[in-house]
């Protein structure tokens, strides 16, 4: 597990991008097989919570790199049951960033004009600019999630014929297309599956029953859909294993720690930025003769 040496910087070992990668070509992936707790040598939660502070503020100064740059965008995608902390890991990674190149966009039930368009343009509209992070809680994954789960939904796509045998592949293969299609235009994009263990879940639905302050997040809904937790482990797995690509990564987070998951989040999204080797524009020799002209003027002034 990472650990600070006497300078404080962080071993590069068993980075949660390498531990946590889904990697392209996986023939199968079984999220109830795959970590939902830390690992045993991981550090402690007052540890963790440093660490995620110090990758916010490297994602910070890079975010202020990416808008000046304005040659990428960074989408980040979060799907997970319900209870896994999509919500407060989104709070955690981007406060201190600035808010004017971040937009964060959370996809529930569709409307009616969503619905007559197809499964791909809601989220289409709220992609980030260049030079910005876009968040989306939850995405275009749930029409292979919720929907085929519960296939009575597509009743309401008005779709003019369904392929019951091959509608999820055909799905997932247009994901596949769509996100190839936003890579090459310089969208770098990072999907994170927060895995929370069918336990936890029940602890955290039973604190929003117990403490007033948090009964507002209580759904009936949420008990509803725990009914279906294998359904949508299948549906998961199939998604992720399908989808994962170089260009478009799956990364499943164990969820059951949020301190450990938030940091491990961070951890991933300041790397990937870093990557981008982002740089302040160079001003052109008309830009510097301008700027002396503006100075000589603002001098005179």
């Amino acid at each position: 597990m990472p650990t600070e040496n006497s300078e404080g910087v962080l071993h590069e070992t068993a980075k949660p991008a390498q531990r946590y990668l889904v990697p392209e070509g996986t023939k199968r992936f079984d999220p109830r097989k795959w970590a939902t707790a830390p690992p045993p040598d991981a550090p402690r939660h007052n540890e963790l919570r440093k660490l995620r502070r110090r990758s916010v503020r490297e994602i910070s100064r890079l975010q202020r790199l990416l808008y000046a740059e304005n040659r990428h965008a960074l989408l980040l995608i979060f799907q997970a049951m319900d209870a896994a902390g999509k919500d407060s890991t989104i709070n955690a990674l981007l406060t201190g960033v600035n808010p004017a190149g971040c937009q964060v966009f959370s996809f529930k039930q569709p409307s009616s004009e969503e619905l007559d368009h197809d499964f791909l343009w809601r989220t289409a509209r709220s992609l980030p600019e260049r030079g910005r992070i876009g968040v989306f809680n939850r995405s275009y994954y749930e029409e292979v999630l919720v929907v085929r789960v519960h296939p009575d939904l597509l009743q309401k796509q008005k779709l003019p014929y369904v392929d019951s045998g091959g509608l999820w592949q055909q799905r997932m293969e247009s994901i596949v297309e769509h996100e190839r299609h936003l890579e090459r235009n310089g969208t770098v994009i990072l999907k994170f599956f927060l895995n929370i263990s069918r336990d936890e879940q029940k602890k955290r639905f039973m604190r929003r029953l117990d403490r007033p302050d948090k009964h507002w997040k209580f759904a009936i809904s949420d008990v509803r859909e725990r009914g279906f937790w294998n359904e949508y482990m299948s549906a998961y797995g199939e998604a992720i294993r399908s989808t994962t690509r170089r260009h478009a990564p799956w990364y499943a987070i164990p969820a059951d720690s949020k301190p450990y998951m938030r940091w491990a989040v961070a951890d991933i999204v300041r790397d990937a930025l870093a990557r981008l080797d982002l740089q302040n524009p160079e001003p052109s020799l008309a830009d510097l003769a301008m700027f002396d002209e503006m100075r000589q003027r603002l001098d005179n002034d």
